[in-house]
């Protein structure tokens, strides 16, 4: 009974996580280096071996091994950088500072940087566990490409101005999304003040888009104030940017939790 109790921690003991080297974590590693990889060998070095498909250890007990990283880089400046930019662009034609003739270099804009760019960022922050950061880059990533394929029937006369045929369907829509971004808001609250200024004046911004179907006003506010959220957006990606590259912290990417 003893010898038996013995060998099963033994065996317990064994099925620990195992850290492979780097060329058995990614074999292109070696192919890129010239080299050869050697499974058996590469295994042997940690003390395992494969039986049957399965790693074991050398007291057939199944190994743990650590799971290889797909994303080693952080997309989120990247995909603040292409909401931030995208957003002051269509902004400048709201304020009136561009003449409304610059709303087909926003629709090129919108398109590319700041929806496909942008849902790009949302998918590789999801592939790497960041829920939050993959919902909202992707949200947002997808509304640009619904606004610039809009834009692009209206442009092309295919289709009227929702202002126009539709005010009350387009003071919901932005309306909803600006509940939506409330909802995104709430989650900021536990991540740094940078995004917690990007969303609090982005659900402004989507309200006030939402009464500039009723008032100019509304309209002409609402474009400032999405100039500073896109601003806010690119300030922070820069902060986050030197945080990570150069190891400088500026205001508004310290970590807060007030819920």
């Amino acid at each position: 009974h003893k010898l038996t109790a013995h060998s099963n921690a033994r065996r317990r003991s064994c099925t620990r996580p195992v850290a492979l080297p780097a060329r058995m974590q990614n074999p292109s590693l070696a192919r890129t280096s010239g080299a050869t990889v050697d499974t058996e060998a590469a295994f042997g070095q940690v003390g395992i071996m494969r039986k049957g498909g399965v790693i074991m250890d050398y007291n057939d007990s199944p190994a743990v091994v650590a799971p290889v990283a797909w994303v080693h880089g952080n997309p989120g400046p990247f995909g603040l950088l292409c909401f931030g930019m995208t957003t002051c662009t269509a902004m400048f034609v709201i304020t009136g500072w561009v003449p409304s003739s610059f709303s087909q270099v926003v629709v090129g804009y919108a398109a590319m940087f700041g929806g496909f760019g942008q849902l790009i960022a949302g998918v590789l922050e999801l592939i790497k566990g960041n829920t939050f950061a993959g919902t909202a880059f992707s949200s947002y990533g997808c509304f640009w490409m619904g606004y610039a394929y809009y834009r692009t029937l209206e442009l092309q006369g295919i289709v009227k101005s929702s202002s126009v045929q539709a005010r009350a369907g387009d003071a919901l829509y932005h309306g909803l999304w600006g509940f939506l971004t409330l909802a995104f808001f709430v989650v900021t609250l536990r991540k740094n003040g940078g995004l917690q200024t990007i969303f609090s004046t982005l659900v402004i911004t989507f309200w006030l888009l939402a009464a500039s179907s009723y008032s100019p006003q509304a309209k002409m506010a609402a474009g400032y104030f999405g100039v500073f959220c896109g601003g806010s957006a690119i300030y922070t990606a820069i902060a986050m940017l030197y945080q990570d590259e150069l190891g400088i912290s500026i205001p508004g990417v310290r970590p807060t939790h007030y819920i």
